[in-house]
């Protein structure tokens, strides 16, 4: 007697993908052992870890996120909530850089990022309540601004928050990790009156975000320092944008035509100020030297070669993702302050 032939999958059928059965099959393990693994690995054996890993690389396992949510009452997911405009996230490399950064340190614990903006009232709202929902653990919050309502949202609604730099006059425990603005800015303020500079203007950055604070008061602090008046007359602000540069270097060659040094608080609005002195005729650096902040794409490929103050994005981005896996997990909101270094190229 024959066997009969083995049955044939219908044409079209795709193949069942792998259960958490199948894995623990395979790994001869109990399917709670599997689940304690694919929660952390919290008291597995080593050998059982390792039995766990190899079947789901050999079996091609992918977790069931909506099935783990269930029994976890977690969405193993991050939203990354940058509180300005859409088009400042196009515009500002910085955003993009630190956007980078937090998707790779997330990527290693396997949790997906999600992009949202909420520059205006309305958006605020919508992302508020998509938030409060519970689509998301955590809060990355980037460039949040004094008065912004948007931190408060996040906190009532009991979501674990970082945010980037601490956002001028809040009050209450907050995570947050910052470059130091204030110490950076001392730095290149020394740097240009080193080299022979008397009359130092700045580009100050808004001053209801923290970056625009710290770094006007640095400037400050250094032309005590040096025995310099404070004037009024060298000093304008910006927004952060490359327009806002080149209208803050005007305003102030119209007020202090005699500038020799502009410390201008992002390479953006430094990149402006260098179309703004060339349509005035000024050199850089013989005329007027510029330093700027950040040390982004910008810095390295503008028309003259912006010196600039390094912040570190790599470590900035990693240290926000790992503050808020830890508040997610139970800890406490904590702080981290990062060391600058001064870039030194042709414009100053």
């Amino acid at each position: 007697m024959t066997e009969p032939e083995p049955r044939s999958r219908p044409a079209g059928k795709a193949k069942r993908p792998p259960t958490i059965h199948d894995v623990a099959a395979r790994a001869g393990v109990s399917r709670g052992t599997v689940s304690r693994v694919l929660q952390g690995g919290h008291n597995v054996s080593p050998a059982a870890l390792e039995a766990v890993n190899s079947a789901i690389q050999k079996l091609g396992y992918v977790v069931n996120r909506h099935a783990r949510s269930l029994v976890t009452q977690r969405s193993d997911s991050v939203a990354f909530l940058l509180s300005e405009p859409q088009e400042r996230f196009f515009e500002d490399p910085n955003f993009i850089t630190l956007l980078r950064g937090c998707t790779a340190a997330l990527a290693e614990h396997d949790i997906p990022l999600l992009l949202m903006t909420a520059g205006t009232e309305p958006e605020r709202r919508r992302v508020t309540r998509y938030l409060a929902s519970g689509h998301v653990d955590g809060v990355l919050l980037v460039s949040s601004h004094a008065g912004n309502p948007m931190l408060d949202h996040l906190r009532e609604a009991g979501l674990p928050v970082v945010s980037c730099g601490k956002p001028p006059g809040y009050r209450g425990p907050l995570a947050y990790v910052a470059a130091d603005d204030r110490e950076g800015a001392r730095e290149m303020v020394r740097h240009l009156i080193d080299s022979g500079r008397r009359t130092v203007a700045t580009i100050a950055g808004p001053q209801d975000t923290p970056g625009g604070v710290e770094r006007l008061a640095g400037y400050r602090e250094v032309l005590a320092e040096y025995g310099l008046p404070y004037q009024e007359r060298l000093v304008t602000v910006g927004d952060y944008s490359r327009a806002s540069g080149e209208a803050a270097i005007t305003r102030l060659l119209a007020q202090a035509p005699e500038l020799d040094a502009v410390f201008v608080a992002s390479d953006l609005m430094a990149d402006g100020a260098l179309t703004a002195l060339e349509q005035a005729g000024r050199t850089v650096p013989g005329d007027v030297a510029i330093g700027g902040f950040d040390d982004s794409a910008i810095a390295s490929t503008a028309r003259t070669p912006l010196t600039t103050i390094r912040q570190p994005w790599d470590r900035i981005s990693e240290e926000m993702v790992r503050l808020l896996l830890a508040q997610i997990a139970g800890a406490e909101p904590a702080t981290v302050i990062l060391p600058t270094e001064l870039i030194t190229r042709a414009s100053g």
